[in-house]
C-alpha cells in the first residue's frame, strides 16, 4: 500500500478536470490542518472552499495563454490529518516524497502555513524556498510552541536545510526575527520595496537570488495580499500587495525548477468566497506558468 492510499481521502475535484494519476504531471493535495493557529482559525476549511471556487471561475490565463482545462491534473483528495502537528507533518512529508519520487509536481492546498515544513523536508536539501508572505515566521517559539505557523520557517532552515530562503511581501515582523534573518542569511523583500521599485525590479532581484539553484519550493500565504484583496486569511496585515502584483511576480518565479508549491492560510468563513476565488486563481496561474515552462 502507498502512503497516498494510507493517508489520503477523496474529495471534490480541483478545477473539475481530472486525469488519472499515472498520466498527470500535477497532483493536487489538500491538507486541512490549522491546529496551531493563534489568531483566526478556519484554514482547515480552505481545501474544500478553494476547490469549490475553482469549479466556478474561468480557467484561461491571459498571462500565459494556457488553459487549465488542457492541463493534466490529478486531485488525490485531502490528507487525513490529526490533532498532533508532528504526526500531520510526518504524513505530509511521506506523501509528498512519494509524489516526487513518482515524478509529480505536488500542488498543495492548505491549511495553515505549518504544513510547509513537512512538504519542504520531502523536497530535500538542495532546494530554494521562496515564500510570499506578510510574515517572516522566524520566531523560535510562540505561545510555548516551537512548531507552529509562526516558527515553521525557522524550523525549515534548521531541519530541511535549504540552499536558500527568500521571503517576499514582508511587512509584519518582530526584532527576534530580523536578528535571526540576518544571522542565518535569509533574504526578504518588503511589500513597500516592491511597490516603490516596481514588479520588474523586484523580479530581477529575486531571479538573481535564485540564479544558482536547481530546485525551488514555492509557498504562497494569501496574507501576502492586502486585506482589501484577500480579507479571509488567518492573520491579515494591512499595507500588503495587490493581486496583480502577486500574480505578476509569480509569473517571473514559476519555471521548470519548481518541484512543488502550496497556497495556504485561507480562512474562508471570514468572507463570502472572495479569498477562496483569489486562491483558486493563484493556483491556476502557478499551474499555467509551470505548464508554459515545460
Amino acid at each position: 500500500m502507498t502512503y497516498r492510499e494510507l493517508y489520503v481521502s477523496p474529495t471534490i475535484v480541483f478545477s473539475g478536470y481530472h486525469t488519472s494519476f499515472q498520466e498527470a504531471p500535477y497532483t493536487v493535495l489538500g491538507i486541512p490542518f490549522d491546529v496551531t493557529s493563534t489568531y483566526r482559525t478556519g484554514a482547515r476549511f480552505a481545501p474544500t472552499a478553494i476547490r469549490e471556487a475553482s469549479l466556478n471561475i474561468e480557467t484561461y490565463s491571459f498571462r500565459t495563454s494556457v488553459d487549465v482545462e488542457d492541463l493534466k491534473l490529478h486531485d488525490l483528495g485531502d490528507l487525513d490529518v490529526t490533532g498532533d502537528a508532528a504526526e500531520t507533518l510526518r504524513r505530509t512529508e511521506q506523501v509528498i516524497k512519494e509524489l516526487l519520487e513518482a515524478k509529480k509536481v505536488p500542488a498543495i492546498i492548505g491549511g495553515e502555513h505549518t504544513i510547509t515544513l513537512g512538504a519542504a523536508k520531502a523536497v530535500g536539501k538542495n532546494v530554494a524556498i521562496i515564500d510570499f508572505d506578510a510574515h517572516l515566521d522566524l520566531r523560535n517559539e510562540y505561545m510555548n510552541q516551537t512548531v507552529s505557523h509562526t516558527t515553521f520557517m525557522r524550523r525549515i532552515n534548521e531541519q530541511a536545510k535549504p540552499a536558500r530562503i527568500v521571503e517576499v511581501g514582508t511587512r509584519a515582523v518582530c526584532r527576534e526575527e530580523l536578528d535571526y534573518a540576518k544571522k542565518a542569511d535569509i533574504a526578504f523583500m518588503t511589500a513597500q520595496q516592491i511597490r516603490n521599485n516596481g514588479v520588474e525590479q523586484a523580479s530581477r532581484k529575486i531571479a538573481k537570488m535564485l540564479s544558482d539553484v536547481k530546485k525551488i519550493y514555492l509557498t504562497v500565504d494569501l496574507d501576502v495580499l492586502d486585506p482589501a484583496f484577500a480579507p479571509a486569511v488567518q492573520n491579515p496585515e494591512p499595507d500588503g500587495l495587490c493581486t496583480h502584483h502577486l500574480l505578476d511576480l509569480l509569473s517571473e518565479v514559476c519555471d521548470e525548477r519548481v518541484a512543488a508549491f502550496d497556497v495556504v492560510e485561507v480562512a474562508p468563513t471570514y468572507d463570502h468566497g472572495v479569498t477562496s476565488i483569489v486562491a483558486a486563481r493563484t493556483m491556476f496561474e502557478i499551474l499555467s506558468n509551470l505548464e508554459k515552462a515545460r
